[in-house]
């Protein structure tokens, strides 16, 4: 009998699902809005809901479905599936696993969405199953998942792996929505490149990037500016990667990738990011720790999360 393991990727927007056959084929996926209602607390009963139902139109037993793998975005204790705080869906100290296991009466396993999406790109993207990995979700924030001999690394309590809120600016720096001040968030994110190429179109009204600006300037035009070879621009992008290349560089000394996965929207610009990247890298980190390691683009894009929940299940099921 066909066996097949649920991933549900919750955002602050909608929340990804799908049904995965045991090799990591996607049968359906589909996604439902995320209900905010009660600081988000009917969001396990609506997953039930959904499932429910496609489960009966696909003609799916309950027996044939191995469990869940839900991802959170905040900080999750994975060995529990316990939400300390989610800031965009409203959750704090949320029982997510244990609830949604009682709505659906299967396994359920729940670890940060990040650390989800470096699971998929392991399993099923352009990880190619590395026992030794670092993701990198360059978006409107910066989310990060380590993998290290084969585990995601979590921490005492679930805060493993941000790498988005590693302090780059020790003082003055910007705000972060965490609270501090200087995170790489707030430098590498697509808000952040918007941010940096502001303050340069205010110190230099010459650059091209004031025309872009407009319209309402994204991290995309600062790419295109850069490559028809905007002065400021270029600038910009060069502050960024060599901040994310030492950050990044930093951290692969500490574990030892033997892959470093790039994804999220910024991720689009290609070889425009990963050439000067790689390059900022090369200078911060250990020669041998560097000889070691590739750079990639994430393959997955809005999967990555939903594959992740199901390797979650098959890793906790001992299936791999």
């Amino acid at each position: 009998m066909q066996k097949y393991y649920i991933g549900a990727d919750i955002g602050g927007t909608t929340i990804k699902m799908a049904v995965i056959t045991e090799d990591g084929s996607i049968v359906e996926k589909w996604e439902i809005s995320t209900n905010h209602k009660d600081e988000g607390n009917h969001i396990p009963e609506d997953i039930q809901s959904s499932l429910k139902s496609k489960l009966v139109e696909l003609g799916i037993q309950k027996e044939q479905v191995l469990g869940i793998g839900a991802g959170a975005p905040g900080f999750v204790n994975a060995d529990s599936g316990f939400v300390y705080q989610t800031v965009n869906i409203g959750w704090r100290n949320f029982e997510l696993g244990s609830i949604l296991n009682e709505k659906t009466e299967f396994p359920v396993f729940v670890d940060n969405d990040a650390n989800l999406a470096a699971l998929g790109e392991k399993w099923k993207g352009s990880g190619e199953n590395s026992n030794d990995l670092i993701a990198v979700t360059l978006g409107t924030g910066v989310g990060g998942g380590i993998i290290a001999n084969g585990e995601v690394i979590n921490g005492v309590n679930g805060t493993g792996g941000e790498i988005g809120h590693i302090t780059v600016i020790p003082e003055g720096g910007a705000a972060c929505n965490c609270g501090k001040t200087g995170c790489l968030e707030t430098i590498a994110s697509a808000t952040g490149i918007v941010r940096l190429a502001e303050e340069a179109i205010s110190k230099n009204p010459e650059t091209s990037l004031v025309e872009l600006s407009s319209n309402g300037l994204t991290a995309k035009d600062v790419f295109q500016a850069a490559s028809a070879g905007d002065k400021q621009a270029r600038e910009v992008l060069d502050y960024v990667t060599d901040v994310l290349g030492m950050t990044i560089a930093n951290l692969a000394i500490a574990c030892n990738p033997s892959k470093i996965v790039i994804g999220g929207g910024v991720s689009k610009a290609g070889e425009d990011l990963l050439i000067p990247l790689r390059k900022a890298f090369d200078q911060y980190a250990l020669p041998r720790t560097s000889e070691a390691c590739e750079f990639v683009i994430a393959e997955l894009g809005n999967d990555a999360g939903v594959l992740g929940g199901a390797f979650l299940v098959k890793q906790n099921l001992g299936l791999e």
